[in-house]
């Protein structure tokens, strides 16, 4: 690929760039926040975003009048993950930085790219490295999944290896975040990861809310206005836990006339499916905002098993559009559902899940979504996100690489803005 591009002047707009793994077309809680910095950065202020991604050929796209600029490398699909795509190719990565010369580089991820980043900061070191901790990793990929398969004692200690990983990876990195203290704060501060910033997520408030329900959707799945709509957004893998949601939805009475909607892709698709229980509906993935908010809005309660999230952009949505929530006491979950918003139980019980949804159900669950949404409108819009993120989290790592060279930090107490 040919990535000439002549580097910015000092006087000029910042580039700030995004590598990570964690791209998808149709959704995800890397990509939705990646969609709305790109637009705060075009809508809100004088510079320049790329993205480095991994897509089916090598591919350079600009529009904005060369201010949005994203690099495709190719990479293959990730297995039973068709959305996502697995970026080995650092070499490609690392001539990509080299030729842009990004001011900012921010990771998304823990595994090759970040080593891509540090590797170029190496021969331009006036660039600027941030790290996100977006998936508690060592726990959701190493320790649990190990643990099915081996003693629990080798997988804890593996998953103990990925935590000191961590820690020496994150500490090379001018300024790090996480997205809630129970999310990674606290556990990044634990492995010595001294200034750890808490970068809360947004939703699209007017894009998600109760005014998107759909009569004919709902009557589409045979459901009448007092039969509860159920349902879940996101990947359906071991990971995310959908099978402790169906288990505890099957144990619902039958009487309570209730569905289930799975809206997403993943290997425990067919699984489910398999079931053919007509009570339990997989529509797939939503490839688009405005259908995801109606099918949310359609229903009546959302449901998560997720037990080590480290956000919960899903949660958040569902509660924007109006619904209680019924999850697990884990990750950052009790961050995202207060007591009145909805009910927690213990990770993996699907009997304490059932007993949970029902609960829910027989009171106001109206007014439980209603303070969830009220809740939500106040804390989690993209506004406050991107003045958490460009009004301290990039001019800190900013100055600390300047400290870093010898540099006047003078630019450390403005805003990116002014920078």
């Amino acid at each position: 690929m040919n990535f000439a591009r002549p580097p910015l002047a000092p006087d000029k707009a910042l580039l700030l760039c995004d590598l990570t793994q964690s791209w998808s077309s149709v959704g995800g809680g890397v990509g939705t926040y990646l969609r709305a910095k790109r637009a705060h950065i075009i809508a809100q202020t004088p510079h320049k975003h790329l993205m480095i991604l991994p897509g089916p050929h090598d591919a350079i796209e600009e529009s904005e009048g060369g201010r949005a600029i994203t690099v495709w490398l190719k990479s293959p699909q990730v297995p039973f993950s068709p959305n996502y795509r697995l970026l080995v190719r650092n070499k490609a990565v690392r001539k990509a930085l080299a030729s842009f010369r990004p001011d900012v580089i921010e990771c998304q991820d823990a595994y090759n790219l970040p080593w891509a980043a540090l590797r170029h900061r190496e021969s331009h070191p006036d660039s600027a490295l941030i790290a996100g901790y977006m998936t508690d990793f060592p726990t959701v990929y190493v320790a649990r999944p190990f643990g099915k398969v081996m003693p629990s004692a080798l997988a804890e200690a593996a998953g103990r290896l990925c935590y000191d990983y961590c820690g020496r990876l994150y500490r090379k990195f001018d300024m790090v975040y996480a997205l809630s203290e129970a999310g990674g704060g606290r556990l990044l501060r634990s492995l010595g990861v001294e200034d750890v910033r808490i970068l809360p997520l947004g939703v699209e408030l007017e894009a998600f809310g109760p005014d998107r329900r759909d009569p004919e959707l709902r009557r589409s799945l045979g459901l009448t206005d007092d039969q509860p709509l159920l349902i879940y957004v996101g990947r359906m893998d071991i990971e995310k836990r959908p099978d402790i949601i169906v288990e505890a939805f099957r144990s619902l009475p039958e009487a309570l006339g209730a569905r289930l909607v799975l809206l997403g892709q993943g290997p425990q698709k067919e699984q489910f499916e398999a079931l053919r229980d007509p009570r339990i509906i997989t529509p797939g993935f939503v490839t688009d905002r405005p259908t995801l908010a109606r099918w949310l809005a359609s229903a009546d309660l959302y449901v998560s098993a997720m037990p080590n999230e480290t956000f919960g952009v899903s949660v958040i949505e569902a509660q924007a559009s109006g619904l209680p929530v019924v999850g697990v006491d884990g990750g950052a979950m009790p961050e995202r559902v207060l007591p009145g918003m909805g009910l927690l139980g213990p990770i993996a019980d699907s009997h304490a899940m059932a007993a949970n949804i029902l609960q829910v159900l027989k009171g106001d669950y109206r007014a439980i979504g209603e303070r969830g949404r009220a809740h939500v409108s106040g804390e989690y819009s993209w506004a406050h996100s991107m003045d958490q993120l460009f009004g301290t989290i990039v001019p800190a790592a900013l100055a600390r690489r300047r400290s870093a060279l010898g540099q006047p930090s003078a630019a450390a107490g403005m805003t990116l803005v002014e920078a």
